[in-house]
């Protein structure tokens, strides 16, 4: 990992938003934000991975009160910096482990943030930390991309994703390991530079299984935020598991 803040350090919170400009789209943040403060309620809501704000704030703005939970002390800096920052609480942290006071309605990881957690281990260890700090009858909301492995052919690794004139991006895959990894090239004044960033894929059962052994079962899942049906051609799944209430 480069440094404390691991891959999301001073470098990339720099042009974060720039970079990930389509994500910031009143089209690609309303529904979420609707979706989570219907599920919020009166309640609190919990982010892991809350990055420079991308979701909490917004839904900080709809009177839901926003607590996130975040490594980079670089991105959380932005989030601070921008309006409305300083009404979103930030405790730094991995979200696999790190506790925050209080009790809330709804927990969410947004963005594929999930698969930041390189391990099988600290996936599972991520729905009990999610559970631990629900409610009874809170829920723990993951949007995360089923794994392309239909894309590669025998032999193949890697899947593109992007392709320009002075920029490329492409996933790696370890079918045997489920680890891959994002790969960014980008060549500036004719000088290429490279980043890449290691992540765990996960199935949407296998995510099942460790919402059951968190003690959460599962109540919803969609293909978006607007609740498009899943089927077998998703390409990505919002999946809402709720805690029982006894």
């Amino acid at each position: 990992m480069p440094d404390e803040d691991g891959y999301f350090g001073e470098d990339i919170a720099a042009t974060y938003d720039e970079s990930s400009a389509d994500m910031f789209r009143p089209e690609a943040v309303d529904p979420p934000v609707d979706l989570l403060a219907e599920l919020a309620g009166d309640g609190q809501a919990l982010e892991f991975g809350i990055g420079t704000g991308r979701i909490a704030l917004p839904l900080a703005a709809r009177g839901v009160p926003v607590h996130g939970i975040e490594m980079s002390r670089a991105m959380a800096a932005r989030l601070k910096d921008k309006p409305g920052g300083d009404a979103v609480g930030v405790t730094i942290g991995d979200f696999a482990s790190t506790r925050v006071p209080g009790a809330f309605t709804v927990a969410y990881l947004v963005f594929n943030t999930i698969n930041n957690l390189t391990t099988q281990d600290a996936q599972v260890a991520c729905f009990h930390n999610a559970a631990d700090h629900l409610l009874p009858g809170g829920t723990f909301v993951v949007e995360v991309g089923v794994p392309d492995l239909r894309l590669l052919p025998p032999g193949q690794t890697a899947v593109p994703f992007r392709i320009g004139p002075t920029e490329w991006a492409f996933d790696t895959y370890d079918v045997a390991t489920q680890a891959m990894s994002s790969n960014y090239v980008t060549i500036t004044d004719g000088r290429a530079e490279h980043w890449s960033v290691p992540f765990r894929y996960v199935w949407p059962a296998e995510l099942d299984l460790m919402a059951r052994l968190a003690g959460l079962r599962l109540r919803d899942r969609w293909e978006e935020w607007s609740r498009t049906p899943f089927t077998g051609e998703s390409a990505k799944h919002v999946s809402v598991w709720e805690k029982p209430l006894d």
